[in-house]
């Protein structure tokens, strides 16, 4: 995967090469790698300019350093080549929106792509007569060259060119909630270990999540557990931790310390850590997670069924479990508390939060729902 990733990096670089931007990085600060940046920072790096899109990968440094880490694209965006000249930044990338023409044909009323135009991923422009929706956030890249950026849709959503999935969830449980066109409009990168119908089984025995309460309820707790669990996997990129630590206590849970060479790295949609956690989502889901805790990596229904183990039953660094906080209207900056609040919240890595914000923003938006209230923690 990373090799593939590597290779469509390469071919962004080379597709978008002819549309070179030029831009004022006067008063933009040189990047530092490690530091921490927020979304929409600007930076200048390598003589060109980057805007952070995800504060919480943008401040990783390392894979996501912009322009030379092998995933940059997924935190950072290009605005272009630093002009020299202390003039203004290229009208290709702007901040403010451009006047575009819309389109009604078909089934929706979706705005002409324009070059000048600034895109964001899920957007649906009309092109040549086809539809094309942006698969990553782009300053007018053409669709038909730029495929990095772009993918062929089949119809415009619901006429008002938001990024909501034109394709309407059908199916019981999960899949009445999320279609897998959501899905993958949700996760375009992501490894494919992590199947859609992985999670509609492992949904199916958990039968309350994102089934309970009215409607909005149910598409906020399925964008809030969506947005956790592509924040701990890189857009569900990763399946093992990175650092792979032995994660062993020391102190003895229902199954013993830890088994003999075993180690309790995160694992999986939510990144399952600790022997105590591997023990008692074993026994919760009736699996020997403690003996052998590699089949978190090896079974997608198993990968699925930890996460949602611990986003229904677990109460972690927080008050009560995520889905708690999810159906009694606690908000989603409850669901980061519980998650990883002891690291992250009350100023603890602000970054890292704004990164989970952002993208449940992003998930609610696809979905056709708003984001309700507390989203901070």
């Amino acid at each position: 995967m990373r090799l593939i990733k590597n290779i469509a990096v390469c071919v962004f670089a080379l597709l978008g090469a002819h549309q070179a931007l030029a831009y004022n990085c006067s008063g933009s600060a040189a990047y530092s790698d490690g530091s921490s940046y927020s979304s929409g920072a600007i930076v200048k790096s390598n003589n060109s300019a980057y805007q952070c899109t995800v504060g919480g990968w943008c401040s990783i440094g390392g894979p996501y350093a912009p322009g030379d880490g092998w995933a940059w694209s997924n935190a950072w965006n290009s605005l272009g080549v630093c002009d020299g000249t202390g003039g203004g930044s290229s009208s290709s990338w702007s901040s403010s929106s451009s006047s575009v023409s819309s389109s009604s044909t078909g089934n929706g009323s979706c705005p002409q792509w324009s070059s000048s135009a600034v895109y964001y991923a899920g957007d649906v422009v009309v092109y040549g007569g086809s539809y094309y929706i942006a698969e990553h956030d782009n300053p007018g890249y053409d669709p038909t060259i730029s495929t990095w950026f772009w993918d062929p849709t089949p119809s415009c959503p619901g006429g008002n060119g938001s990024s909501s999935s034109s394709s309407t969830p059908s199916g019981n449980g999960f899949a009445a909630i999320v279609s897998e066109a959501q899905f993958n409009q949700m996760f375009p990168n992501r490894n494919t270990f992590y199947t859609y119908a992985g999670l509609v089984n492992a949904a199916a025995t958990f039968p309350a999540f994102s089934r309970s309460g009215n409607l909005t309820t149910q598409k906020r707790e399925a964008a809030a557990a969506l947005a956790n669990f592509s924040h701990e996997t890189g857009g569900l990129y990763y399946i093992n931790e990175i650092a792979q630590g032995t994660y062993c206590s020391g102190t003895a849970t229902a199954c013993g310390v830890c088994a003999p060479g075993k180690k309790y790295y995160g694992r999986g949609p939510i990144q399952l850590s600790w022997n105590y956690n591997y023990c008692t989502a074993g026994q919760a889901l009736g699996l020997d997670l403690w003996s052998n805790p590699d089949q978190v990596a090896q079974n997608p229904t198993t990968a699925w069924r930890t996460a949602l183990w611990f986003w229904m039953t677990q109460s972690g660094a927080g008050n009560r479990p995520a889905h708690d906080s999810m159906i009694n209207g606690n908000g989603f900056g409850e669901t980061i508390r519980t998650i990883n609040g002891s690291l992250e919240c009350n100023g603890g890595n602000p970054g890292q939060v704004q990164s989970r914000i952002n993208i449940y923003l992003d998930f609610s938006q696809i979905l056709g729902t708003t984001p309700g209230n507390n989203l901070d923690c």
